[in-house]
């Protein structure tokens, strides 16, 4: 599922399209429950005619502001992605929503068609749950410090709560823990308030290496993650996601992978122990 840095990369990419300040002339829909409010038939009227403001993230959601106030969000799920299609080319076979403008159509694909469209007049009714940005600057380590001692969870299940922090998923919870050397079965509420600095740094840095790098994409499948065709290359960074039994970079014994919540979850036993004694050189700069 893309996460931070992929959705920042797919708004990024929406950007240098020119869409801002575009009129949407047209909206046409090829698989309607991808549109979760309004009526798919309100959602074609209302959004035709509309001129996009700016283009924007709010964790895993891309937010197109429209000049009359409200917002078209979307999240990409599993399989979601944005490409460019000339005027009047035909549908394709995943193909869900299709915009035109005057020069351009913008295509949503989605294989396995779980992602999803709101248009609304307010954020908060879709976005209102969500947690703070993690390159907020008013996240401050002891803000960071404190919501975690207001938990009492396992570190990799409460970093992928949204409500906690937008943005992490599964591929960089388990980078950032790695590299602040902290083992995914800690307790949130035992992390002292250095173990806490180390940790949003680290979050902080997986994630900005990521976007400069387009992205993570894994594998060549049909809903491997893209952006306007083009595939993420922060692969050759990941340190610990999907290298079971791999050296670790830092003291070479294998990668374990382990099931917390019904997720995958990847570390280094020896790296990232749950004694929480920190390890020299822990958070690496890129």
């Amino acid at each position: 599922m893309p996460e931070l840095p992929e959705v920042e990369t797919v708004c990024r990419d929406l950007r240098s399209l020119g869409l801002v300040g575009k009129c949407i002339e047209s909206v046409r829909i090829f698989r309607e429950r991808i549109v979760s409010a309004p009526s798919c038939a309100t959602f074609s009227a209302n959004l035709t005619g509309a001129v996009i403001a700016s283009i924007t993230r709010r964790g895993k959601f891309i937010v197109m502001a429209l000049d009359d106030g409200r917002f078209l969000l979307t999240h990409l799920r599993m399989t979601g992605s944005f490409s460019p299609r000339l005027k009047d080319t035909p549908e394709g076979l995943y193909d869900r929503v299709r915009l035109g403008f005057h020069d351009l159509d913008l295509v949503y694909q989605d294989p396995r068609a779980f992602g999803r469209m709101w248009l609304v007049q307010s954020l908060e009714s879709v976005l209102g749950k969500l947690g703070p940005e993690p390159f907020d600057p008013a996240l401050t380590t002891r803000v960071f410090h404190t919501r975690l001692h207001m938990h009492h969870k396992m570190l990799k299940s409460l970093l992928l709560d949204q409500e906690f922090l937008a943005g992490l998923g599964n591929i960089y919870s388990d980078e950032s823990l790695f590299e602040a050397g902290l083992h995914p079965k800690r307790e949130s509420d035992s992390l002292l308030p250095e173990e806490a600095d180390r940790l949003l740094t680290a979050i902080r840095m997986v994630l900005d290496s990521s976007i400069s790098q387009g992205g993570t994409s894994l594998g060549d499948g049909v809903g491997n993650f893209t952006s306007n065709g083009h595939a993420g290359t922060n692969s050759m960074q990941l340190r610990v996601y999907q290298r079971t039994g791999q050296a670790c970079v830092r003291c070479g014994q294998p990668i374990e992978r382990i099931v917390l919540g019904q997720r995958g979850t990847h570390f280094c036993p020896h790296c990232q122990t749950l004694t929480g004694e920190p390890i020299a050189g822990q958070v690496r700069p890129f």
